[in-house]
């Protein structure tokens, strides 16, 4: 149980970094469209998209839905340590 566990848990601090830097590329022009940019964005958009739906950007501009993305899987693993816990 331990090793599914910590395998769960390390995949969602992957994608969590992947979210990060995914965020962190809108900054530079034309990043996105880098194979590295292209490849976030065909891993990161479909975790994304129900949160764009539901959270409109702020002032039209400012989009927090990967703030609340990130904030969704810390949820997922506090809830898996304290699954796993019962165990």
């Amino acid at each position: 149980m331990d090793l599914l566990l910590s395998i769960l848990i390390r995949v969602i601090d992957i994608y969590s970094w992947a979210l990060i830097i995914y965020i962190l590329m809108s900054w530079f022009p034309n990043a996105r469209e880098t194979a590295i940019g292209q490849f976030l964005t065909r891993i990161c958009e479909p975790y994304l998209e129900p949160f764009r739906r539901i959270i409109p950007p702020i002032g039209g501009m400012i989009d927090i839905s990967p703030i609340v993305g990130i904030f969704v899987l810390k949820l997922a693993s506090t809830g898996l340590y304290t699954l796993f816990g019962w165990f």
